[in-house]
C-alpha cells in the first residue's frame, strides 16, 4: 500500500539492457565478489551502457512489499549490476556512535547488549564493555508497545488511520491509539495469527485453516475458507488476495462487490513445504517457501513461469526493489535476482550474514535514500544502503524479530517476547537511544 494515497506500484523486472558487445563476457565470480583468479580471462567490469541511452534510471522505482514510490526517492539514482556489494557488505560501513566514546578515550564495546543493563543494574555505567542502547546508528526508539504474550507475527497500520494493528501466536489482535500509544482493544482469535494484511478498507489475518477479514470502515467481517493449515502469508495483485499455506498451496480471492464477499478464485500448486512469503512486483508473483525455493507467477494466467531453487534452507521473505528481486534464507544468505536477457532471473549478487535471516524490509532514510532492514536470528536487525550493502545501523532486541513494517517516516519491529518497538529515522545521525526495557 502507498501512505500517500493507496495505489499500488508494480516494479518491474526487465531483462538486462546492457549487450552491446556480446563477445566480451562479464566474470560472473567478479560480480558475486569473490573471482580468485588473476590473470582472469573475464572482464572485472560491466559493459558498456548502448548508445540508444536506455539505462535503468528509467525504469519505476521503489519497494513493491511496501509498495513505496515517491518522487524525491528517485534522487537516490539507479542501480546496475557493478554497484551491489561495493559498500563492503557487512561491516564494510564504520557506525558512529557516541557510546564508544568514554572520558575522551575510545571503548571497544562487544556486540551485545548488557544484560544488567536491560534490568536497569549496570555497575559499570558508561565504562561497560557491552552496549548500553537498543540501536547503534541513524534509530531512535520512539516508544514500545507492551501487551502480548508470545511472538508478534503481523503489524499493519491502513492507509489514513489512527490505529497500529498488531498479531501474534498468542491468538490475538491487539489495537493501538497512535497518538497515545495505548492498546485501545484486544480481538480474540480462535487460533494463531500466521501474518497480516491491510489493503484498503479491509484487514486479512491469516489463522490455521482460514483468512479473517475486517472491514475497518464498515465493522464488516468475512472468513475465507479454504486455506490447510496456517496460512503464513498474504499479499494483493491483480485484484486478487492471495494466501501461503501450510501444505504448499498458494489460494486466492476475488472481491465480489454486488455480493460483499470474496470468492474462491484460483489455488497456485508447485511448492512442497509451507509457502512462507509472498510479495508482487512487474505483473509477477514470488513466493518464498520451506521447500527452500522461491516460484515465479504470471499475475495474468496464474501459471508458473520459473522455479529458483538457489538457497539451500528455508526461504523466508522475497523483496521487490527497482529491477531486482531481493531474497532472504536460513542458509545466511541475500540473494539479489536479476532478469537475464530471455527473461528468467538469475543470481547477481550474494551477501552473506553470520546468522540465518528471517525477514525484508524496505523504506527510505530522511533523504530518500532507499535502506533494507534485515531481522537475522541473533535478535537483530541490520540496516544496510542499497545497493551497496554498505552497513547503516543495527537493532538489537530480546528475541528475533518476525516482523517489521513500514509507517510514515517511522518503522515498527516485533519480536519473539510479544514487545512491538517504534521507531523513527534520526537527522543527527550519532544519536541513540539509551532507555533500558
Amino acid at each position: 500500500m502507498d501512505f500517500d494515497g493507496g495505489k499500488r506500484v508494480f516494479n518491474r523486472l526487465g531483462p538486462n539492457q546492457q549487450t552491446d558487445n556480446r563477445n566480451q563476457k562479464v566474470c560472473y565470480h567478479w560480480r558475486a565478489g569473490n573471482c580468485t583468479r588473476f590473470p582472469c580471462p573475464f572482464l572485472h567490469r560491466e559493459l558498456s551502457a548502448p548508445a540508444n541511452g536506455t539505462a535503468s534510471s528509467k525504469r519505476p522505482y521503489g519497494f513493491a512489499a511496501d509498495d513505496q514510490r515517491s518522487t524525491a526517492a528517485r534522487r537516490g539514482g539507479g542501480s546496475n549490476f557493478n554497484t551491489w556489494g561495493r559498500g563492503g557488505g557487512r561491516g564494510g560501513n564504520a557506525i558512529n556512535n557516541n557510546n564508544n566514546i568514554i572520558n575522551r578515550g575510545v571503548v571497544a564495546r562487544k556486540d551485545k547488549i548488557c544484560n544488567f543493563w536491560t534490568q536497569g543494574s549496570c555497575s559499570f555505567g558508561e565504562r561497560c564493555r557491552f552496549l548500553h542502547s537498543w540501536c547503534t546508528g541513524g534509530f531512535a526508539m520512539l516508544t514500545q508497545l507492551e501487551g502480548h504474550q508470545k511472538v508478534v507475527s503481523g503489524i499493519a497500520l491502513p492507509v489514513g488511520s489512527d490505529k497500529l494493528y498488531t498479531g501474534s501466536r498468542d491468538q490475538t489482535v491487539r489495537v493501538w491509539d497512535c497518538q497515545s500509544g495505548q492498546c485501545a482493544g484486544v480481538i480474540n482469535l480462535s487460533g494463531e495469527v500466521g501474518c497480516m494484511l491491510s489493503e484498503g478498507p479491509w484487514m486479512f489475518v491469516g489463522l490455521p485453516n482460514l483468512v479473517k477479514a475486517w472491514n475497518v470502515q464498515t465493522s464488516a467481517e468475512l472468513s475465507l475458507n479454504g486455506p490447510v493449515g496456517q496460512v503464513y502469508s498474504l499479499v494483493v495483485g491483480n485484484d486478487l488476495l492471495f494466501a501461503g499455506t501450510q501444505d504448499g498451496n498458494i489460494l486466492a480471492w476475488k472481491y465480489n462487490a454486488a455480493t460483499n464477499c470474496f470468492e474462491p478464485a484460483a489455488s497456485l500448486q508447485g511448492h512442497t513445504s509451507a509457502v512462507v512469503t509472498l510479495v508482487v512486483g512487474a505483473n509477477r508473483l514470488y513466493s518464498g517457501s520451506m521447500d527452500k525455493s522461491i516460484r515465479v507467477w504470471n499475475l495474468e494466467n496464474l501459471q508458473c513461469l520459473q522455479t529458483l531453487t538457489d538457497h539451500n534452507d528455508v526461504v523466508m521473505s522475497v523483496l521487490c526493489w527497482d529491477q531486482f528481486l531481493l531474497s532472504c534464507s536460513l542458509d545466511k544468505t541475500i540473494k539479489v535476482w536479476a532478469a537475464t536477457d530471455s527473461g528468467n532471473l538469475e543470481v547477481t549478487y550474494t551477501h552473506s550474514e553470520e546468522h540465518g535471516l528471517l525477514t525484508l524490509c524496505g523504506m527510505h532514510d530522511l533523504e530518500s535514500k532507499p535502506v533494507l532492514l534485515c531481522s537475522c536470528n541473533d535478535n537483530t536487525v541490520r540496516a544496510y544502503d542499497l545497493p551497496s550493502f554498505s552497513e547503516r545501523g543495527k537493532i538489537y532486541a530480546k528475541q528475533e524479530i518476525r516482523s517489521i513494517h513500514v509507517g510514515p517516516n517511522i518503522f515498527f519491529t516485533g519480536d519473539g517476547t510479544g514487545e512491538v518497538r517504534v521507531w523513527q529515522w534520526l537527522a543527527d545521525q550519532s544519536a541513540t537511544t539509551t532507555t533500558p526495557a
